[in-house]
């Protein structure tokens, strides 16, 4: 792996999943070009140096030459899918009550795989509100009272603190990598 195609990569890390990075999202997917970079060494890597932060990089699927990975903090991510509105969403999709993480995503990724459509409880995997992941599908993506980096049917304003939030983490990172600081330096993981 060159040093281009490490920075590269970790750019786009931090500016799609800024969130999940610095701790305030349990999750986050991204598509990458499968031949822009060797996703399988870079995640590999990622996996080994992140570990101490709980982070993980899983790939879901990957078609053509795109893959698509989920970027997440498995704590975080566990905790917000045992809670209660949420496992029972996803028993509704086949996922089974208290199954260990690795499960749930396998789970997910075989739905994505097979699903006709995009599955929509992927939301839940995000940390979407349960009520809005509730409201896309019950209104098939229309009749929403916001849209940012999710429809919202539930309430606007909280959603836009988020998507403020989530917009400064993204400016934050992307600004310390502008200034040639690595991530796994801004990050704080030696």
């Amino acid at each position: 792996m060159s040093l281009n195609e490490y920075r590269s990569f970790n750019s786009k890390l931090a500016f799609h999943a800024a969130p999940t990075l610095l701790g305030i999202k349990c999750a986050s997917l991204i598509s990458l070009s499968s031949d822009e970079f060797d996703i399988s060494s870079h995640s590999d890597y990622f996996n080994s140096k992140a570990a101490v932060k709980g982070l993980k990089i899983k790939a879901l699927c990957s078609c053509k030459n795109r893959t698509l990975i989920l970027l997440y903090n498995e704590a975080k991510l566990k905790a917000r899918l045992a809670c209660p509105d949420t496992a029972y969403m996803l028993s509704g999709f086949g996922y089974e009550d208290n199954s260990p993480l690795d499960a749930m995503l396998d789970r997910l990724a075989v739905r994505i795989s097979e699903s006709e459509s995009f599955p929509h409880e992927i939301g839940l995997f995000l940390d979407y509100p349960s009520e809005d992941v509730k409201g896309f599908i019950e209104n098939k993506g229309e009749n929403f009272k916001l849209c940012g980096c999710w429809k919202v049917y539930g309430c606007p304003e909280k959603a836009r603190r988020i998507f403020t939030n989530y917009d400064k983490c993204r400016s934050f990172l992307c600004n310390k990598l502008n200034e040639g600081v690595d991530l796994y330096q801004a990050l704080r993981i030696s």
